[in-house]
């Protein structure tokens, strides 16, 4: 078989042709490690830390950790070291990993399709409270972030977790992350299929599987019925679709990813029933560490293999050499009329209701979280989601017991009720903790948030505001109404302060008549932080004055106005 397009020669005349130069894909032959990542994962591989961990380093301190299992390996386990405080964003590109770490980590407890019951939302308030202090964020993974974790505590928080069937295994690393499902999974008037439980045969049968754990970089995955998730930005994805034949199923797509070179899932054509998905998700996940690139770093995610191939050649590959057969042919997906969101009081298909409210760009707490436990459970409910856009639902509530609930919630800073600005804003961790990060994002979101309630107040509509600290899109950069990605921009006095270069009008195909783009990026259009409540007044206004009618969304009027209109 011949290598990617990537790594085709050009030849000249009157020259034999070069050797091809190798992507470092296993299945070509390429097996030497070809940067320092590979040679760590070859080396040993990353779920083997778990015991040094406990048996070393947990009772050494971190002066301890071998440098390999600390900026590598330990990131399997889900641990991250966390930023030191006072180190400003210009330095980060410029220091030494070493002088960036702090003596702390960052701990993700992975929560596939975002599915907790209270026990298990109690462990994770306590261990929050004990070891993290208190610290708990909900990302877009639909995962909880917790901050201040010494290492010494690991094992405990592990024990703690554990036994109430959640992990930080495969967290984070160059594994298979968190399954992304719809939070309604199971309850909602318009699912057909409940993806539950191929979710969790994926995470019974292949998380924590050695023969998966050593991929050329995170594998990123959902598997829903519902468009309610962000499929398009992930690496594969299973979307819920009727087949005229064989009935309910899931549409494959893969090759989707955000980061510093964006690109959009692409589909297969190939319906799957839900008793294959986890073994597709598997023959992919296989073709992915086969066939993916190794050599740069930078180019190792399934999305520029899935460029260079085509769906052709990939559905090929996938059916000849990692299923032994061919999927069945399918059609698209049949989008929503309008999108979905779950913030608010929606009827489940039982008769009961779940309710949806809204932190503020995810940032909440291991006492909002026991809180949250016991405001559900004095109603009744002994079950909460976690969204893909930092929300939280609880479900299960009897129709007298609803107001009560919604009321309780927001006397814990939690609004089911929401203006759109706090329901449609998203923010990374940034530079608080994060090593990578330039700018504060948390803060910066919270104080754009207030200042645009307070200005504006509620809108018929909405206007997406992702903020990210650095290029990587976390936070989903270049596929919100105003993306914000995290930069040192010049200040009113020339010298050089936290900011944005701003992204405007991007999206998702979420629901019928959208059309997917990364939004446009005019030259030299950047806010600094300070400035950005101001400017994002000042654009949502000018979209507010200017759009055709009250239906025309922001994305569209970004489309069709001059540039002066968004700066």
């Amino acid at each position: 078989m011949a290598a990617s397009a990537a790594s085709t020669p050009a030849t000249t005349p009157g020259r034999a042709a070069r050797k091809p130069r190798g992507e470092g894909q296993w299945a070509l032959g390429h097996r030497e490690p070809l940067n320092p990542n590979e040679r760590t994962k070859k080396d040993d591989n990353g779920l083997n830390v778990r015991a040094r961990i406990e048996n070393i380093y947990a009772h050494r301190g971190f002066a301890s950790i071998d440098p390999a299992d600390l900026r590598g390996r330990m990131r399997w386990w889900g641990l991250y070291t966390q930023r030191k405080p006072g180190i400003d964003g210009g330095r980060t590109a410029v220091l030494e990993p070493h002088e960036l770490d702090d003596e702390y980590f960052m701990l993700r407890i992975r929560i596939d399709g975002g599915q907790l019951d209270l026990a298990q939302l109690r462990a994770i308030a306590n261990v929050s409270a004990k070891y993290g202090r208190d610290t708990a964020d909900i990302t877009d993974r639909q995962n909880i972030q917790l901050h201040w974790v010494r290492v010494e505590d690991v094992p405990a928080i592990w024990r703690e977790i554990e036994a109430v069937g959640l992990s930080t295994t495969e967290a984070c690393g160059d594994t298979p992350r968190v399954v992304l499902g719809s939070p309604v999974a199971g309850i909602s008037e318009h699912e057909v299929l409940d993806a539950t439980p191929a979710i969790d045969e994926i995470v019974e049968k292949y998380i924590g599987d050695p023969a998966l754990s050593n991929l050329p970089r995170k594998f990123k995955s959902v598997v829903s019925w519902l468009a309610d998730v962000p499929y398009e930005a992930n690496d594969i994805a299973f979307l819920g679709v009727e087949h005229p034949e064989h009935g309910p199923g899931f549409d494959l797509w893969v090759g989707g990813g955000l980061s510093t070179n964006p690109m959009l899932a692409q589909r297969l054509g190939a319906w799957v029933p839900l008793s294959e998905v986890a073994e597709v998700y598997a023959a992919v996940a296989r073709l992915f560490r086969d066939y993916g690139y190794r050599r740069l770093r930078a180019r190792a995610r399934i999305k520029f293999l899935v460029a260079d191939w085509g769906v052709a050649k990939f559905r090929q590959i996938l059916e000849d050499e990692f299923l032994g057969r061919k999927l069945v042919d399918g059609p698209a997906p049949e989008l929503p009329e309008h999108p979905i969101d779950h913030i608010g009081v929606h009827r489940q298909r039982d008769g009961k209701f779940y309710i949806g409210a809204a932190a503020v760009a995810g940032r909440v707490s291991g006492t909002v979280l026991a809180q949250v436990a016991d405001i559900a459970e004095a109603h009744g409910s002994g079950r909460v989601r976690l969204t893909p856009y930092q929300k939280l639902l609880v479900l299960d509530v009897a129709e007298d017991r609803v107001e009560s609930l919604i009321a309780a919630l927001d006397g814990i800073g939690l609004q089911a009720r929401p203006s759109s600005w706090r329901r449609d804003t998203m923010a990374c961790t940034g530079i608080e903790y994060c090593k990578l990060a330039i700018v504060e994002t948390k803060a910066t979101a919270a104080r754009t948030i207030e200042h645009l309630e307070r200005t504006i107040g509620r809108i018929d509509g909405s206007i997406s505001i992702n903020v990210n600290g650095c290029p990587n899109a976390c936070a989903r950069t270049q596929v919100a109404d105003i993306g914000l990605k995290g930069q040192l921009v010049p200040g009113p006095d020339g010298e050089m302060v936290e900011g944005f270069q701003v992204h405007l009008g991007g999206g998702l195909s979420m629901a019928q008549g959208q059309n997917p783009n990364f939004g446009r990026k005019l030259r030299g259009l950047k806010t600094t932080a300070a400035e950005l409540p101001e400017y994002a007044e000042r654009l949502a206004r000018r979209y507010l004055d200017g759009r055709k009618d009250a239906t025309e969304p922001f994305a569209e009027w970004v489309l069709r106005v001059d540039e002066e209109e968004l700066r």
